[in-house]
Parts: C-alpha cells; sequence; structure tokens
C-alpha cells in the first residue's frame, strides 16, 4: 500500500507545472496570425513593387522616348525628351477638332504614391501596437498566469485531500465533506473568474480592434479605386503628343508644334498596379473575417478550464453578447496557446474523460485526480 502512496505522491508532485519566470512576458504574441500576414503583404508588396520599379529607372536611364525631327541635333533631342517628361502632358483634338490637353502627372507620381499606400497600410497596425497592445499584454500575462495557477492549486488541494483522507478514520464522513464543500463552492478561486467577467462588460480593445480592421478595409478599397481610375484615365495611353515650344523656343520656326513620344516603363507600371490591385482585391474578404471573428464565442478554450473547481464561466451563462474586450483576449489566447502550459494538460485530462466509464464520478480535475491518486477504492459510486 505504502508503494501506491508513494506513487501517487509522485505522479501529484510532477503534475505541477515549473515557474515560467519572465520568459512568458517577452514570448507572448498581441498580433494574430492572420493580421500579422495582412500588415506583411499589404506593406510589404507595394514597397516590394516599388523597389523594383525604382531599380528599373536608375538602370534604364530615360523613361520616355520622343521621336524628334532628323535636323536636331543630339543635344536637342534629350533636351526634348527632358521638357516632355518635365511637363508630361497630352495635346491632342477632341471630336469637333478642339485643342484639349491631358495631364500624365500620374504616371510621374505613381511609385511615390505606392509609398505613401505603404504608409497608410501601416497605420492600422501602428493603432493596435500603440492604444491597445500595452493594456492586452498586461491582460494576456495576467490571465495565462492565473490560470497556470489556478490548475497548480487544483493539484496542491489533491495533494491536501489525499492526506486527509488517508489520517481520517471514517472515509464516510470525507466525502460528505467533500461533497458539501463542493456544494458551498470552498474550492472556488473568484479572482480571474470575476476578471473575466469584467472584461465582458469593457468594450476598448473590441472597439480598437473593429477600427483597425475598418481602417485597413478602407484603405484597401480606396487604393483599388485609385488603381482603377489611373487604369480608365491614364494607364491605355502609352504614346502622346507632347509640345516643347515653350519658353525660349516658342519663338523657334523650325520646331514643329507637336512631337510623339512613348513611355518607356509603361508595362511596368501596368504590371504593378494589376498585381497590388488584384492581392488587394483578394485580401478584402480576409479582413472582414478578422471582423466578423469577433461575433461568436471561442468556448472550446474555456470549456477545457471548467474541470477546475468551480470555475463554471459558461455553465453559469455569463457569455452573453461577443462584442466585448473577452472575446478578443480569447482570440489572442487562443494564439498564444503555446504559452499556456495548463491547457494541454487539462485538454488531455479531458480525451481521458471522455474515454472514462463511470463519466459521473469525474466531474472536475480534482475529481480526475483524485481517482487517480488512489481514492476510488473508498469513494462511493453515485
Amino acid at each position: 500500500m505504502s508503494l501506491s502512496h508513494t506513487a501517487a505522491e509522485y505522479m501529484l508532485s510532477d503534475a505541477l507545472l515549473p515557474d515560467p519566470g519572465s520568459s512568458r512576458a517577452k514570448g507572448l504574441r498581441l498580433e494574430l496570425p492572420s493580421d500579422r500576414l495582412l500588415k506583411f503583404v499589404t506593406v510589404g508588396l507595394p514597397l516590394c513593387l516599388v523597389s523594383l520599379a525604382f531599380a528599373r529607372e536608375f538602370s534604364a536611364g530615360s523613361q520616355i522616348s520622343c521621336f524628334s525631327p532628323t535636323n536636331f541635333t543630339g543635344k536637342q533631342s534629350a533636351y526634348a525628351d527632358t521638357a516632355c517628361w518635365d511637363s508630361l502632358i497630352h495635346h491632342g483634338f477632341d471630336a469637333e477638332g478642339r485643342a484639349v490637353t491631358k495631364s500624365l502627372w500620374a504616371l510621374k507620381v505613381f511609385p511615390y504614391s505606392l509609398l505613401v499606400v505603404a504608409v497608410l497600410m501601416y497605420l492600422p497596425c501602428l493603432l493596435w501596437r500603440y492604444a491597445a497592445a500595452p493594456a492586452l499584454h498586461s491582460d494576456l500575462l495576467f490571465i495565462i498566469d492565473e490560470l497556470d495557477k489556478s490548475y497548480n492549486r487544483s493539484v496542491r488541494l489533491v495533494q491536501h485531500m489525499r492526506k486527509l483522507q488517508l489520517a481520517s478514520a471514517e472515509p464516510e464522513r470525507f466525502w460528505e465533506e467533500y461533497e458539501r464543500a463542493r456544494r458551498e463552492r470552498y474550492f472556488e478561486f473568484p479572482l480571474l473568474e470575476r476578471y473575466l467577467t469584467c472584461k465582458q462588460h469593457a468594450h476598448t480593445l473590441m472597439f480598437i480592434y473593429i477600427l483597425r480592421n475598418l481602417l485597413l478595409l478602407l484603405f484597401l478599397a480606396a487604393t483599388c479605386l485609385y488603381l482603377v481610375f489611373l487604369h480608365l484615365n491614364i494607364f491605355f495611353q502609352d504614346e502622346f503628343s507632347c509640345s516643347i515650344k515653350t519658353g525660349l523656343l516658342q519663338a523657334e520656326p523650325h520646331i514643329p508644334p507637336l512631337i510623339p513620344c512613348k513611355l518607356v516603363f509603361f508595362s511596368i507600371f501596368q504590371l504593378i498596379s494589376l498585381s497590388v490591385g488584384s492581392v488587394y482585391l483578394l485580401l478584402i474578404p480576409v479582413v472582414i473575417y478578422n471582423a466578423l471573428q469577433l461575433c461568436q464565442w471561442d468556448k472550446g478554450l474555456l470549456s477545457v478550464y471548467e474541470m477546475l473547481p468551480a470555475f463554471d464561466l459558461l455553465s453559469r451563462r455569463m457569455l452573453t453578447c461577443p462584442l466585448n474586450d473577452l472575446n478578443v483576449i480569447l482570440l489572442f489566447l487562443r494564439a498564444n496557446i503555446s504559452e499556456l502550459t495548463s491547457f494541454s494538460r487539462l485538454n488531455a485530462v479531458s480525451a481521458l474523460r471522455e474515454a472514462t466509464a463511470n463519466k459521473e464520478d469525474i466531474d472536475t480535475v480534482v475529481d480526475f485526480m483524485t481517482l487517480l491518486a488512489g481514492l476510488e477504492t473508498t469513494k462511493p459510486k453515485h
């Protein structure tokens, strides 16, 4: 009998979780995997394509090629290219033969506009980092610590119960006291449960998270509309007529009024705009899905912890409308499940509980560990 008691003591001592120290605070993830992917794509894609466009500009030299008259010298042709690139105005005629002009200036600023797009896409991440991440870090650190501590308290409670059971001369009296303590909630650890309940009535994290996704959705839609505008108005015109009769050359009779020019980089800009626009269109449903995650509870995590004594946030129907800070915290707890050491152990206990024949005797982790500790021979069956 002493051998079984010694084995039970070793089993219960090994069940205790070690102190994580300061490594947990540094390892917490304050962004969901989907949000991190969105940030990487929405910010990194335009920066990457802009760098390719600038590399193409520096390597190819002139971005425009004008067909100057044959009597132009080399310097005059270079001047015509520079003047047409600086003005970037198309001179044409309408259906009635009247002269009209159309500015193509958006082509010149297109690479820089993509830099602005990358900065705009990073603004929601900055909003989350400075407005919500510090409070979320504190909440996650406290809740994860309390969940692990609640698990350790349960194990220590089993150890103490086992000592009381071994020292008790009346086993029936011991189990009567145990059942009375369960009914009167003496095993309750109210701090964590009340803290989670208070988070149901807070909406700061929820508001900032929804605002982050709404801003990202707005910037994605605005960028797509901007690219559509460029394609409809400019990106189908790689050739234009340029006038160089300005300034000192305005009175020169041998200079033609208009010369044809072709944009060398036109196909590159078309490819960049199509790539950015198509990827951003595909990301819009991902942003909407991220925002809609708050419309339903993630009850899988809390249901596992209901095996702890008197932790019944779900069974007492305390989870009401999911649009609150607690639901946001549950999403980030799921993302930081590797830091929650007790979850894997309780999940294994839950699986063993499902495979147990007499499930009515295993209500909490205390019951389960009590049975493993060798008390099942004296506990009366219900």
